[in-house]
């Protein structure tokens, strides 16, 4: 069974061109913008798609590294990103698709 609450590490990049985040426990969950209050909303949904993923295909989701284990370059911050994912599992089930 797959908890309904998770919070994760992740890595918020500041560079000349935007901003990135990845998460270092989900390889290839990543998101960028080009201010931060954009990136930490991207990122919420870029974590939530990822796990709802996870959870489709039977994967085991990783126990999240403490934040003292992650080590950071220059222009980099940690920011801890949670997310409800009922909220998100209901977007995705009854997401609507349009044909062209």
């Amino acid at each position: 069974m797959f908890k309904n609450h998770y919070v994760f590490p992740s890595i918020i990049s500041y560079d000349e061109d935007g901003i990135s985040v990845e998460f270092p426990d989900l390889p290839g969950c990543y998101t960028c913008a080009d201010n931060t209050e954009t990136a930490i909303s991207r990122a919420q949904e870029a974590l939530a798609l990822h796990i709802s993923s996870m959870e489709d295909d039977n994967e085991d989701i990783p126990s999240p590294s403490s934040i003292d284990s992650i080590q950071l370059v220059k222009s980099q911050a940690i920011i801890l990103i949670d997310v409800w994912m009922p909220v998100y599992r209901d977007k995705i089930k009854y997401a609507s698709v349009k044909k062209y």
